[in-house]
């Protein structure tokens, strides 16, 4: 069994780990949702021209991006669409920020902590924790603050923070730094085994899926 008494800090992912959550962004109901929301901002795109132009814009900056696995910020996606569509002028930076939460609004379909993860939280408390996600700090934070799980962490880094994902390695050794700890005395949980277990072992932290954490942390 996993010895817990070595640890001193714990890193966790969170969709999938901390967070059940389902969203679609592929659905048409997502992109006319957020169309109609725009006519009010002063902006006209049809849903199908937006969900054309959003996945592209998406496309586009990853392929262009140095980073083996790069990120985007969609807020800056949407807040270039809503530059081009414009009919009259607006501060096009707040516009995509507020556009990025309407859209994520728009996609969910379920949000809810875990049960068990919100036990890990509370069990461990007490150690430095740091969340690291491939998620998108504008909407994500939102989410964390809504379900009640963002006061547990010291501190938390999304992948469009530093404009890669995991598995790159840099995204843990930043959360290292920050929590001022050795790589060998710090867990990752985690439901991904390339980002999540792999991916930290490979710098010399400890690793668990996010199910057997459940198992044998809360005991």
């Amino acid at each position: 069994m996993f010895a817990i008494s070595r640890i001193k800090g714990i890193i966790f992912d969170c969709y999938g780990t901390l967070i059940d959550i389902d969203t679609d962004e592929d659905d048409y109901y997502t992109f006319d949702t957020v169309s109609k929301w725009l006519k009010y901002k002063g902006v006209k795109i049809d849903p199908d021209l937006l969900k054309f132009e959003y996945h592209s814009k998406v496309r586009d900056k990853m392929e262009v991006s140095k980073e083996k696995y790069p990120e985007v910020r969609v807020e800056e996606i949407f807040a270039e669409i809503c530059d081009e569509h414009a009919i009259w002028k607006s501060d096009t930076t707040y516009l995509g920020i507020e556009t990025s939460k309407v859209f994520r609004s728009a996609s969910l379909r379920r949000l809810r902590p875990f049960q068990e993860s919100l036990e890990l939280l509370k069990r461990y408390k007490d150690l430095p924790l740091c969340l690291v996600s491939n998620g998108q700090r504008v909407f994500s934070e939102k989410e964390l603050r809504f379900l009640g799980l963002y006061e547990f962490f010291d501190h938390v880094i999304f992948s469009s923070d530093v404009r890669y994902k995991k598995p790159d390695q840099r995204i843990f050794r930043i959360a290292l730094e920050r929590m001022k700890l050795k790589p060998e005395e710090v867990l990752s949980v985690g439901d991904t085994t390339e980002n999540d277990i792999i991916a930290p072992q490979e710098i010399g932290m400890e690793a668990m899926h996010i199910y057997d954490a459940w198992r044998d942390l809360l005991d």
